[in-house]
């Protein structure tokens, strides 16, 4: 369940801090969720594929300590983030 590198780009180029940045927790955070939210759809049509949940599992865990410890470091930085992917607090 990769993304397509089109979107995975453009993902990019929207959370970069600069121009060659592809790996900041903000970016991290952000193709996390664009994969957390293309699993979840595969998973509502396959509900007993296990190795597919415990991997979306795995990465809901990455996503949320990556966002603590945005909100450690840089809190004006972390609710930037969370409302504009539409996460909650």
């Amino acid at each position: 369940m990769a993304l397509s590198k089109e979107r995975k780009a453009e993902i990019v180029a929207k959370y970069a801090q600069s121009e060659n940045d592809t790996g900041s927790v903000q970016v991290q955070v952000a193709l996390l969720t664009a994969q957390i939210a293309r699993l979840t759809e595969h998973l509502k049509v396959n509900k007993k594929d296990t190795t597919s949940k415990r991997g979306l599992y795995k990465m809901i865990g990455q996503r949320r300590a990556l966002l603590d410890y945005l909100a450690r470091e840089d809190r004006d930085a972390y609710l930037k983030l969370i409302k504009d992917l539409g996460l909650r607090r």
